[in-house]
């Protein structure tokens, strides 16, 4: 959930580090702070409440000065946003400075003991227990600094990636993780760690992705060292990271989810690059090719997500069992991990997750494979624990999605969902051949298609305003779209903070219905498809008790025109490839709402992008 950045090497650390912050704020941005070791190998530690403006301003008299030092932004666990409850964490004598991303589970036992030894605490947080237990270890002992450390990580339960530098040592970082992401870049006589590889791209293209329950020693001019929690040395592979450096810049739009929203026809270009051949009728999924028996043989498919994902996952269930007919179940992952689920070694689980980090996605794919079941994962960002984690799987290659709400991963999850299903298909020989063809065809099509609704924008934007002060929306869909409604209403709620609720239409009668009045909004996904009648049937209830009706609908459907308040038009697809479509007016309709009430868009309140903690 939190952002963390380090540096050592033979630049001033300061500026690296507060534009790594910049970068990471999407990961939390409740207070961010800095620590650094200066010339007199002083000890500085400066943090403040609030975004990485406010710490920026605060530094602005503050010496500055160091070639090594940690940066951390904040996402709120244990303790409010303060600039008490900041990291970095000082130990009692200040001679130590942590942070951490994750939660330490144990820390209100050991806070306890290490407050009957005369420990002095400063803030109401997990976190300074640990670097107060690392100094108690060195006081008690004599042993280094890194050992004193692998004795601690050792005593703490939960999770965490840590950072910590030391008065009177310019030289050194100890860096370390559990079930929370951390790299180490790799420069000339430099290096950097990170929460993820964006905010060191431009420095280096030599990442480590540390390993579960790895400790990374860095020392300036010395090779990188690497062990486990029982201090015996371990092997690392250094790998090649490309990306594209205005991939994490606004590029003139006024909020990355805009961006992300319009950069969506060439997301799903990029993730069906490749994976349609040339003449377009075959999908070449290598992660399927090769492990085409466990597919073909599946007794059922389990799909576990999180958010955004889940709903993506709903359309995979729809998607595998329309296509592929195999049974599907689509879970929750928290609730997956905790439900002593029934799993077969003949069962394949996929797993979807935009960071590849989600802790409660891992923990279900770790759950299902000690009970023998294949998994395959679904992930954007490359090198990432779940990728690692999985037997095989698909990058969806949206590139860096920097927008707190998900927007293109979305629509990029559910092509390469639909990719998924149309190769094991294939292999299954379970569809027709005009049929397979057909949304071959026509998903070559999609990117074009979102262009046309995409030049709607400023129209959307106009009507939005209309309902900007309304409290409560319902957004009703039904078969494939039922999904994309339940994504609407969660961006709704995401950014607007505005109550929102999907349902599938003809449950609207079952309790929602209760809710209409001429004060409640209920958007519609109203395509020509083989449900329009009954989609008619439902707006009609609503229509009869004054509710208003903003109505997704096909291109040129006069009758719906006549019965919807408001309407946005979309081109004409598949109902299978809809919600490709579909997703895009709902995408743009939250965010011009939540404009319009002056939300932080990128950023809204209590989210954070990366959920690594329980």
């Amino acid at each position: 959930m939190c952002g963390i950045v380090g540096y050592v090497g033979n630049r001033q650390a300061y500026p690296i580090l507060i534009k790594g912050l910049h970068r990471l704020e999407y990961r939390g941005y409740d207070s961010a702070g800095i620590a650094l070791v200066n010339d007199e190998l002083e000890l500085n530690v400066y943090k403040t409440k609030g975004k990485v403006v406010d710490l920026e301003e605060a530094c602005r008299t503050k010496d500055l000065r160091g070639t090594l030092g940690i940066a951390h932004t904040r996402w709120a666990t244990h303790g409010e946003p303060s600039n008490a409850n900041a990291h970095p964490h000082y130990s009692e004598s200040e001679n130590l400075a942590l942070i951490h991303n994750g939660i330490i589970e144990n820390y209100a036992v050991l806070k306890q003991e290490l407050t009957h030894q005369g420990c002095v605490f400063r803030s109401n947080t997990d976190t300074e227990v640990l670097v107060q237990l690392i100094e108690h270890i060195l006081k008690s002992n004599e042993v280094s600094l890194d050992k004193a450390v692998l004795w601690a990580l050792n005593q703490i339960v939960g999770s965490y990636a840590i950072a910590l530098i030391e008065k009177g040592n310019p030289d050194q970082i100890i860096a370390a993780r559990k079930s929370s992401p951390l790299v180490v870049g790799i420069g000339e006589d430099e290096f950097f760690i990170s929460s993820d590889a964006s905010p060191i791209i431009e420095y280096t293209n030599q990442f480590i992705y540390l390993e579960d329950e790895t400790m990374a020693i860095i020392y300036r001019g010395e090779p990188l060292k690497i062990t486990n929690l029982k201090n015996i040395e371990v092997p690392h592979t250094i790998q090649k990271l490309e990306m594209n450096l205005s991939e994490l810049e606004k590029g003139g739009y006024p909020h990355f989810m805009i961006k992300e929203i319009f950069q969506q026809p060439q997301t799903i270009l990029d993730g069906t690059r490749g994976r349609i051949n040339v003449d377009g009728d075959r999908v070449v999924l290598s992660g399927v090719i090769d492990h085409k028996e466990k597919f073909v043989n599946a007794h059922r498919i389990i799909i576990v997500a999180c958010g955004t994902s889940w709903h993506a996952g709903l359309i995979g269930e729809h998607l595998l069992e329309d296509f592929c007919r195999i049974p599907v179940e689509v879970e929750y992952a928290s609730e997956f991990r905790y439900r002593n689920p029934v799993i077969y070694p003949d069962d394949v689980v996929i797993a979807i997750s935009q960071s590849g980090e989600t802790a409660d996605t891992l923990a279900a794919i770790e759950l299902a494979k000690s009970k023998g079941a294949f998994i395959y994962g679904i992930c954007n960002a490359v090198g990432s624990s779940i990728p690692r984690a999985t037997h095989s799987g698909s990058y969806i290659h949206v590139g860096p999605e920097i927008g707190v709400a998900s927007t293109k991963a979305f629509t990029g999850q559910v092509t390469v969902l639909t990719l998924l299903a149309l190769s094991i298909a294939y292999e299954k020989n379970s569809i027709s051949r005009n049929l397979f063809l057909e949304v071959i065809e026509e998903l070559q099509n999609i990117p074009r298609k979102i262009e046309a609704i995409l030049q709607q924008n400023h129209a959307i934007s106009e009507f939005s305003k209309i309902f900007t002060y309304a409290r409560n929306f319902i957004y009703l869909g039904r078969g494939y779209n039922y999904p994309a409604a339940l994504e609407g209403a969660l961006k709704l709620k995401e950014i607007s903070y505005v109550h929102a609720e999907g349902y599938p239409a003809a449950e609207m009668k079952h309790g929602p219905i209760a809710l209409i009045d001429t004060e409640m909004p209920v958007v519609v996904i109203a395509t020509r498809n083989t449900l329009y009648e009954k989609v008619i049937s439902n707006i009609q209830e609503v229509k009869a008790r004054q509710g208003k009706i903003i109505a997704i609908i096909t291109e040129g459907d006069e009758q719906m025109k006549q019965v919807a308040d408001y309407f946005i038009e979309i081109p004409h697809t598949l109902e299978c490839l809809e919600p490709l479509l579909t997703s895009i007016p709902l995408q743009l309709l939250a965010y011009h709402i939540a404009v319009n009430k002056g939300r932080d868009v990128d950023q809204p309140r209590n989210l954070a992008k990366s959920v690594t903690v329980e």
